[in-house]
């Protein structure tokens, strides 16, 4: 076997998110989120891109989110299978509404904080590190009917008291924090992204960067107060990561990815470097925006993350002649199919050398620490006359992209951690199905809910726990 190249303390695990796996919609005092009223089927799409208004639950249709996978009175069974593949990280999230069910109030729900701390504190019994994301793709419902969700000025306050609440409440069981999971999916998908819901009038590029500008703040201030709570908090970003590349070398081809990269890293420009990139003036000026800031903002800008986390499953083509009809409408963020890649079951580049690039390019224009936080491949999983489930396309597509991330830390890049996607199957965020699978764990549930929730071994379970034993070494 080959000597590893990763690090010796290099965190290996896996990542789900609250709003996917805990189910208990209503338990335990928690209050109605975004994700709650996105439901399965016909209208996804239209709720998740703020279209059409959803703010009441209807009789006649399925919300995934509502049960997932019961991660919520699971959670210690679900994390010993974690401890057993030898997980050092598990990635998840904290609903902002267990904390503060309306989003607003002063005290928090105890029986929220409660949870969270019996959750970390499993993690911690198993030698894992929680890494822990404040807002994964949930808003309190209150907070988008009473402000307009992050539209307003006054979610930096909420958010920041929010934060705080958190860094104070598991200061010793938490110091890896991410604020706002791929921040950059608010300009692809509004509603599930940031809680926005457009008005006829409305100019939504406007809506949209002013609802980006108000989340900025409030990473910054939230970056700022984690350090003062304890200054040995590490505060990440986190970006839906992915080259664009040139369809071909005619240079409007080049400039239109450029342009595409631009929009998506324009998030990660300000939380770290510290302020508004120069290309954003004139950007601004011809979509006719005008970002109201307050006094103070610039300095507050000035919190940068310590390391930039990111998800990478693809990456995508951009030409000057992109159009609805020539784009791949399988992913949020759209895309030429590239003739020189294959796609997954749902459509998705499969690219590994796409991770080095990316990961390449994001040193060079942050040097600040790389942590994967999201990389997998969604599919159908058949269990078998015996009950395995042989995953070998998941074990290939994960041992391509381990590779390509070896060679970039041999490319000299300093990467914390990798937290595959999904590691117990959950609730995708993109389709809102079950069938779309991701984890090491099978869980039987399908796309309208049904099943008993028991959870299986996967082929790519033991495969993973031999890549965790090896340091990365052992990738056969």
């Amino acid at each position: 076997m080959a000597e590893s190249i990763f690090p010796a303390d290099f965190l290996w695990g896996g990542a789900l998110a609250a709003n996917q796996a805990e189910g208990a919609y209503l338990e335990g005092g928690k209050g109605l989120t975004t994700v709650d009223m996105i439901p399965h089927g016909k209208d996804r799409l239209a709720v998740k891109l703020g279209q059409e208004k959803r703010f009441a639950l209807r009789d006649d249709e399925f919300y995934p989110s509502h049960q997932a996978i019961d991660f919520y009175h699971r959670y210690k069974e679900d994390i010993a299978l974690m401890a057993e593949m030898g997980f050092t990280v598990l990635r998840t999230s904290i609903a902002w509404s267990r904390i503060f069910p309306n989003g607003d109030e002063q005290q928090p729900n105890a029986q929220g904080i409660a949870f969270y701390r019996d959750v970390f504190n499993e993690c911690k019994k198993h030698g894992i590190e929680p890494l822990v994301t404040l807002c994964h793709f949930d808003v309190p419902m209150h907070l988008v009917r009473e402000y307009g969700s992050w539209r307003n000025r006054k979610m930096v306050e909420f958010f920041a008291h929010y934060a705080r609440t958190c860094f104070e409440a598991f200061d010793g069981l938490v110091k890896y924090w991410l604020t706002f999971n791929e921040i950059n999916i608010l300009l692809h998908s509004p509603f599930s992204g940031a809680g926005l819901v457009f008005e006829k009038d409305d100019n939504q590029e406007q809506v949209k960067y002013q609802a980006a500008h108000h989340e900025l703040i409030a990473s910054a201030w939230a970056t700022k107060i984690a350090h003062e709570v304890n200054p040995a908090n590490q505060v990440g970003c986190m970006l839906a990561g992915g080259n664009f590349y040139p369809w071909s070398c005619k240079p409007q081809d080049v400039w239109a990815a450029l342009e595409k990269d631009r929009e998506n890293l324009f998030f990660i420009d300000v939380q770290a470097r510290g302020a508004y990139p120069s290309y954003t003036r004139r950007l601004f000026k011809e979509k006719g925006i005008a970002i109201a800031m307050e006094p103070g903002d610039a300095e507050i800008l000035k919190n940068t993350v310590d390391f930039v986390s990111f998800s990478y499953y693809a990456s995508r083509c951009a030409s000057a002649e992109m159009n609805e009809q020539n784009t791949n409408a399988a992913n949020i963020v759209k895309s030429l199919k590239n003739p020189h890649i294959q796609a997954s079951e749902w459509g998705w580049g499969i690219d590994p050398l796409g991770l080095r690039i990316t990961m390449n390019m994001m040193y060079d224009r942050y040097q600040k620490p790389l942590f994967l936080v999201e990389n997998g491949l969604g599919a159908k999983d058949e269990i078998n006359a015996q009950g395995e489930i042989n995953d070998d396309y998941r074990i290939s597509y994960l041992r391509e992209h381990i590779s390509a991330m070896a060679e970039a830390i041999e490319d000299g890049i300093p990467v914390m951690g990798y937290t595959s996607w999904g590691c117990i199957d959950l609730v995708s965020a993109s389709t809102g199905e079950m069938s779309k699978r991701y984890g090491f764990v099978y869980v039987d549930r399908d796309d309208r809910g049904n099943g008993t929730l028991a959870r299986t071994r996967k082929k790519s379970f033991w495969w993973y726990k031999k890549v965790i034993a090896s340091n990365g070494a052992d990738l056969e």
